[in-house]
C-alpha cells in the first residue's frame, strides 16, 4: 500500500505544479476553442440520439405490421358492389 500513497503523492504535487503553471490556462483556453468549435457544428446529444432510435426503431415496427395487413387485406376477395 506505501507504493499506491507514493502515486497518490507524486499525482497531487503534479497536480498543484500543474495548476499555477500555463498549462491550466491553456488547457482552459482548449476546452472554451472547442467548445466554441462543436458548438457551431450541428451536432446532437447521445441522449437525443437514443430517442430518435427508439422512435424510429417502433416507426419501423408499426411499418412492417401496416404492410402485412395491407397484403393480407389484398388477399382476400371483396365482394362487388
Amino acid at each position: 500500500m506505501p507504493q499506491n500513497r507514493i502515486f497518490d503523492d507524486i499525482s497531487a504535487r503534479v497536480s498543484q505544479v500543474l495548476a499555477k503553471s500555463p498549462a491550466k490556462d491553456i488547457e482552459k483556453n482548449l476546452r472554451a476553442m472547442l467548445s466554441g468549435a462543436f458548438s457551431r457544428l450541428d451536432l446532437v446529444t447521445r441522449e437525443e440520439f437514443d430517442v430518435q432510435a427508439k422512435l424510429l426503431a417502433r416507426t419501423r415496427e408499426k411499418l412492417v405490421a401496416l404492410e402485412a395487413r395491407i397484403t393480407e387485406l389484398e388477399k382476400t376477395p371483396q365482394s362487388e358492389a
